[in-house]
């Protein structure tokens, strides 16, 4: 099957961006205990070291979605699609809170399990399987309408007990809720809205079904659509995000209070500031063909397998650098959600440090992807098609 190179570059670009915001998580000195997104005590460069990685799920979920639109079209076999779809989705999810969420926590005793975007892109495999006879239309329209209007939802006033609050928020809203005894499910990723997405970026298959040279012109066009429409909505400021912008102690700030969007879950705004991007960076794609294309096409020709291994070497890493500032094993914290920082101690490294650890595993996983990328390329074994 002949990859599309647009699709591997993008997918690959955001796979770079994707691993800056798991050191910065897991191993930024403030990571803890000070949001980036909070206005009163962030600064720009961390805001905006947050916020590039905003790109990731979206653009992950939508050209999930367009990947099996693409399959479905090369196999011409619904039934065999279909169970592909299944079998994959059901798969996710049990990858998310087995070997994933291990990954994330270190925590052999599984207290926390989160929902993240693996398992939603799992749901929204599964859900699609469902709707693979529609038309591209049909499922076009649906999420469309998903991606718009699951906002007006905040609107909808409900009580406690009521059947919204209690059998849909967790489709719908993030929140954390008690399995048993020191265990709680996280529902970091909420079904439904990026569902939107990904029913949305399989309906955008057809259009690599054009010649690239139009194709780029509409991606152009979309991309650069999306992002008026963000401008003029968010200017509004009445819908679109729950949450408002405000002016600030200074321009600047004003600026960032006007970018910072909701991701959970994923506003109508974050969607098309993040997707108009992602269509931008298609369209650049479309016509780039050289060597530092090629190399950010490596880590996109294998998402999962990167998506993987790069957090067992971000985290096997925080593990290193505590024992190196001191701290014992008896000092670690893994239930906590905390991935094993210390509790009230201070650990981790400076903004400027992450930034180098970033570079550095990047770079380090250049040479295992591009060796998995072959190894996938030329084998059929059935084991490949799920990593």
């Amino acid at each position: 099957m002949k990859r599309i190179y647009s699709i591997d570059f993008t997918r690959g670009f955001v796979m770079i961006i994707m691993a800056l915001d798991h050191v910065r998580d897991l191993i930024h000195v403030n990571a803890v205990t000070q949001s980036p997104t909070n206005l009163s005590t962030t600064t720009p460069v961390l805001f905006f070291t947050r916020w590039i990685t905003y790109l990731c799920a979206p653009v992950f979920v939508f050209l999930a979605g367009t990947s099996a639109y693409i399959s479905l079209k090369r196999k011409a076999d619904y039934k065999q699609s279909r169970s592909f779809l299944l079998k994959r989705g059901l798969w996710l999810i049990l990858l998310e809170f087995t070997v994933v969420n291990f990954g994330l926590f270190f925590d052999a005793g599984f207290h926390i399990l989160i929902f993240e975007v693996i398992a939603t892109i799992g749901f929204g495999f599964i859900i699609l399987s469902l709707l693979l006879k529609l038309s591209a239309k049909t499922i076009a329209i649906s999420g469309l309408v998903i991606i718009f209007c699951h906002g007006l939802l905040a609107f909808i006033q409900s009580g406690q007990g009521s059947m919204n609050k209690t059998n849909l928020s967790p489709l719908l809203s993030p929140g954390a809720f008690q399995l048993f005894s020191n265990h709680v499910f996280v529902m970091a990723y909420p079904p439904i809205p990026w569902l939107g997405i990904m029913l949305a970026g399989f309906a955008a298959g057809k259009l690599f079904e054009l010649p690239g040279v139009r194709r780029e012109k509409i991606f152009t066009g979309i991309g650069l659509g999306s992002l008026l429409f963000f401008v003029l909505v968010r200017f509004i400021n009445i819908y679109g995000d729950p949450s408002l912008w405000s002016v600030q102690k200074t321009a600047m700030y004003t600026f960032l209070s006007f970018m910072n969007i909701t991701k959970y879950p994923p506003s109508l705004l974050f969607c098309s500031v993040t997707l108009g991007i992602m269509f931008l960076v298609l369209a650049f794609a479309e016509r780039m063909n050289n060597r530092v294309g090629d190399v950010v096409s490596v880590y996109g020709k294998v998402p999962l397998f990167y998506f993987i291994i790069h957090f067992y070497i971000i985290h096997t890493l925080l593990i290193v650098l505590l024992f190196c500032q001191g701290f014992h094993w008896a000092d670690l914290r893994f239930a906590s959600g905390t991935f094993g920082r210390p509790d009230g101690a201070a650990s981790g490294v400076p903004l400027w440090a992450v930034y180098l650890i970033w570079v550095a595993i990047v770079v380090l996983l250049y040479k295992p992807c591009f060796w998995y990328g072959k190894y996938k390329a030329a084998h059929k074994q059935w084991w490949l098609k799920y990593i």
